[in-house]
């Protein structure tokens, strides 16, 4: 594909490649946090944050499996062990697809309907999928508190929230708060009453910390690269799948990189091209990829 993602077009070309490092966060304050919530999640996504947002959302994917009801399936599907590159390629373009070009666009009905197809053939009980969206709002709004090189708005928050609610009500999850600050409450509360350790847990975590050690750095490296990942992890997430905590040189270590980062970036000049995933050569699809064979049941 070479012609834009559909929610680009709607961007002045001054704002999608600025000379000012804030022109962007300027630009997202004149917008409605939810009438624009897919513009100005597309501007943090793919302009602002695309790194960061990135590795949140694969943080957000990894702690998920902190909830041990909900793992044994997972486990038992065999996509999430067997064939963890490909599972991780099927969900991020269907997210992408969604992400880039907007619930509403062709593009993103047909990456809907195929999520939905693939979530369909089982019975996910209400509160785990709700509280797997959760995850895809609360992560990149916390990793960007600690690590992005400017805090995200309040509007932008604001609009993370409405843009993942507006997917939540296409994927049919029922009951979404339709409040910021309740749908937190619903996150940390289902965190505290649902993460428990259980070897599936620990078996999903293990399969997907590999991958994410894969993609750098060679097998018999991964042992020693795991804490670095494991720096990352909150107490409660680490027991939850098995993962010791990292030592304090290391956590350190990874913090501080992460701190000098930051700096760094405030003082490059901005990005002047969107980083659009649907565009990257994929690992599963090197040739490109129909949205319809995307997912397990082909």
């Amino acid at each position: 594909m070479t012609e834009p993602a559909y929610l680009q077009t709607l961007i002045p070309p001054e704002i999608l490649a600025p000379k000012d490092r804030l022109a962007r966060a300027r630009y997202i304050q004149t917008l409605d946090p939810e009438r624009d919530c897919e513009q100005i999640g597309f501007l943090l996504g793919s302009c602002e944050f695309p790194w960061d947002t990135q590795r949140a959302l694969e943080l957000a994917l990894l702690r998920t499996f902190g909830v041990a009801k909900g793992t044994p399936l997972l486990v038992d599907t065999g996509e999430l062990i067997r064939r963890t590159q490909k599972r991780y390629d099927d969900t991020a373009l269907i997210l992408a697809e969604i992400q880039e070009n907007g619930v509403d666009h062709p593009r993103g009905r047909a990456a809907l309907r195929r999520m939905n197809q693939q979530h369909g053939r089982y019975a996910i009980p209400q509160d785990e999928y709700l509280y797997t969206l959760t995850t895809f709002v609360f992560e990149p709004i916390r990793w960007n508190a600690r690590f992005g090189w400017r805090r995200m708005t309040e509007g932008e928050r604001l609009a993370t929230f409405h843009v993942w609610r507006r997917i939540g009500a296409r994927m049919g999850i029922r009951d979404i708060p339709d409040d910021y600050a309740e749908l937190e409450r619903f996150n940390i509360d289902f965190e505290r009453a649902n993460f428990h350790y259980s070897e599936h847990n620990h078996a999903l975590a293990v399969a997907t910390r590999n991958l994410m050690l894969g993609w750098f750095l060679p097998r018999p490296l991964w042992p020693l690269a795991a804490p670095f990942l494991h720096a990352l992890l909150d107490a409660p997430m680490l027991q939850a799948v098995g993962f010791d905590p990292a030592p304090a040189p290391v956590r350190t270590l990874v913090l501080g990189s992460m701190d000098l980062r930051r700096l760094l970036l405030r003082r490059l000049p901005p990005r002047r091209r969107p980083r659009l995933l649907t565009r990257l050569r994929s690992r599963t699809y090197p040739h490109g990829y129909d949205i319809d064979g995307l997912g397990a049941d082909r």
